[in-house]
């Protein structure tokens, strides 16, 4: 314990911070081996006690068990996430099916469901206060939805299946880590029409690390690939480029996914039929918002062909342009960008790259603090460089506290620049939750981006999009923040809800406030003109079809994959004909086709749940109408404190939907959504 560092206690300031800087991967093996061994010794002491099971003798030392793994869990996120190596992928391969025995172990062990069952079944007799009832209740129902009932034999078979799977998410999510990293297109000088000087500028920098100077290199993930289709002139490259990307996964060689996502929901599929469930969504939705796969289903299906109709308007408007340019081509999908682009210039007079001058990362950074100030009295200050360890240089650390009471809350870590070895996208995380149990934990916080990062002394600019997510992820870290919580396990998401927070945060760009303050030129420092603004506020709803059918399109396909029949599924077949079947528009795809679709198939967590999104932006859409509708808008202190009060502190201490309707006072209605992206309103 005392010579591995990943398994000791963090220490320094701000009640302990992970040692980033010290951390080995050679540690990383014999941590998790210790960290789980612990812990199953600190459940078999719960389960083995001989008093009558209590919440305070089964459900507390529960919530207390596992601090050595929790810690060393963290190190092991970072490991894969944010600095992956093939060495580290080795040890990840040999780890993930020993995760899944130990999670098997706790699961299964009877005596231990034995005892929560019977606090449980005593909480419905005589009810516990609200948030242990609740505690309570997430734990057994856990417990149960994991095949805690199951027969000896059903439990073995369970377990088998669950460390299967774990390889095979494993797997899957490094074949398309190998694909972003192994497939590059390189331009040459003449090749760059189009393109900002800052990204060529970044493409020279990465062909030159690559051993191709004099070349310009487009690496194979989203933050290069969007750009670039957005504004190069090359239709070879971006078709090439475009290709790349969308066939992550799915190119017939040693790193194909097809097969990986057949087993996965073949396993699927036997294992909640051990349970009782006929396919995957009945049994992941019950304790979703949704509650059932047709729920979620009728509300994908109610936006469908609004926005499908909208593209066929968005694909008519850009083959006139392409047409009065004389291209003499047919719209294709690597295209949609590109003359989209064209067409916002048209119709709103509105130029991508003009915005992109006005929005500097670290002015966005500036407004993330400021909107954290004025809606959640939260103020941001940067620790001084060195007093808190970082795995990588670019990581910068700040301080959250009450603006008010001054407060200590935790600590707010930004990973902002796209590097080899870093997952694709953008997420949140965090490395210690909010609970007062066991003691009151502070919060440590993350957002983690891929933006390019700019040469030296350069400006990054990023799209406003771009912009639109950095403010997402932020809304994360704010729920983390915001937390007011007893125990750990309230801190827990429902899939379906925990979009809501971050979603809702989006709208605070567009605000005046933070226009007004923060989007000046990256060269004069002027504000942006009242005109651009205008511009921009009038484009809200521009390219909306193509934005929710390409996501609209992975949510559907999520779902009727895990309502298919598995046994002979041929992927790319499935998928080409259930879109087709939809009436899929030929000028776009999935978001996230089949082989590359991490949240479904590199985890569970987003499996039959993609629907999410959609389903929290309908609470999103009418909670933003409510502050169009409030005295002082976005910034009206009542409605923001009601916000927070009921929508962010409890987490999952209560039910959403009640929740939802302490806020607003009734449910949320869907009209808000389509108002919101420009769709007709169903009367």
């Amino acid at each position: 314990m005392s010579e591995n560092i990943l398994l000791q206690e963090w220490t320094g300031p701000f009640q302990g911070v992970p040692a980033f800087d010290k951390m080995n991967l050679k540690d990383l093996k014999p941590a998790l081996e210790k960290g789980m061994e612990l812990k199953l010794k600190e459940i078999d002491a719960i389960a083995l006690t001989k008093e009558a099971p209590t919440f305070e003798n089964t459900i507390v030392p529960l919530e207390k068990s596992g601090e050595v793994l929790d810690r060393v869990l963290v190190y092991y996120r970072i490991f894969s996430s944010n600095v992956s190596s093939p060495e580290y992928r080795e040890v990840q391969a040999e780890m993930v099916p020993k995760l899944s025995e130990f999670d098997s172990k706790i699961q299964q062990n009877e005596a231990l469901f034995k005892r929560i069952k019977t606090v449980y079944d005593n909480s419905l007799i005589t009810p516990l206060e609200n948030d242990q009832q609740r505690v309570v209740q997430l734990i057994y129902e856990g417990f149960a939805m994991n095949g805690a009932e199951l027969d000896e034999i059903k439990k073995k078979r369970y377990a088998a299946i669950n460390k299967e799977l774990s390889s095979l998410y494993t797997n899957f999510a490094n074949n398309v880590l190998a694909d972003e990293e192994n497939y590059v297109v390189y331009l040459t000088k003449d090749e760059l029409g189009g393109l900002s000087d800052s990204f060529i500028k970044s493409m020279a920098k990465i062909a030159s690390d690559k051993g191709e100077e004099g070349k310009y290199a487009v690496p194979n993930t989203r933050s290069y690939m969007d750009p670039f289709l957005t504004y190069s002139t090359e239709r070879t490259k971006r078709e090439q480029v475009w290709k790349n990307y969308y066939s992550r996964g799915d190119n017939g060689d040693e790193f194909d996914n097809n097969k990986n996502v057949v087993k996965i929901l073949q396993l699927r599929k036997e294992r909640v039929e051990l349970l009782g469930f006929d396919n995957f969504g009945d049994w992941r939705l019950q304790n979703r918002m949704a509650k059932t796969p047709e729920n979620a289903m009728n509300l994908l299906n109610a936006v469908w062909p609004s926005a499908i109709a909208r593209v066929a308007e968005e694909v008519a408007d850009m083959q006139a342009v392409a047409n009065a340019e004389g291209a003499n081509i047919t719209i294709e999908p690597w295209d949609y960008r590109f003359y989209a682009e064209k067409v916002r210039k048209q119709k709103y007079d509105l130029d991508s790259d003009e915005v992109k001058q006005y929005l500097q990362l670290n002015k966005l950074t500036e407004a993330l603090f400021f909107v954290a100030a004025e809606v959640f009295n939260y103020d941001f200050k940067p620790v001084a460089e060195g007093s808190v360890p970082v795995f990588n240089e670019d990581v910068k650390v700040w301080e959250v506290t009450n603006k008010t009471t001054g407060e200590h809350i935790g600590l707010w870590y930004l990973d902002p620049f796209a590097r080899k070895g870093k997952r694709s996208g953008a997420w949140a995380t965090t490395y210690r939750d909010y609970s007062t149990f066991n003691g009151k934990k502070n919060v440590l916080a993350s957002n983690n981006s891929n933006f390019v990062k700019p040469a030296p002394g350069e400006a990054l600019l990023v799209s406003w999009d771009d912009a639109t997510t950095f403010l997402h992820e932020f809304g994360h870290a704010l729920h983390f923040f915001a937390s007011n919580v007893k125990y750990p396990t309230l801190n827990n998401g429902v899939r379906d809800y925990t979009e809501f927070q971050s979603q809702i945060l989006e709208r605070w760009l567009s605000t005046d406030k933070v226009i007004n303050q923060f989007l000046v030129h990256y060269k004069t420092g002027e504000a942006i003109p009242a005109e651009l603004v205008k511009k921009i506020k009038n484009a809200a709803t521009f390219n909306q079809g193509f934005v929710t059918t390409e996501y609209l399109a992975s949510a559907i396909m999520d779902m009727k994959f895990h309502m298919a029949d598995p046994t002979k599924l041929d992927v790319d077949a499935f998928e080409k004909e259930t879109l087709a079947a939809l009436n899929m528009p030929k000028e776009l795809v999935m978001r996230h086709r089949t082989p590359h679709f991490g949240h479904v198939f590199s985890s569970e967590g987003y499996a039959t749940a993609y629907y999410g999104y959609m389903w929290a932006d309908v609470l999103t859409a009418d909670a933003a109408e409510a502050f169009t509708e409030a005295p002082e808008g976005f910034y009206d202190k009542e409605l923001a404190e009601k916000m927070v009060r009921y929508l962010f502190a409890p987490r999952n201490a209560m039910d959403p939907a009640e929740a939802y309707r302490l806020f607003r006072g009734r449910d949320a209605e869907i009209d808000a959504l389509m108002r919101d992206r420009g769709f007709p309103v169903s009367k």
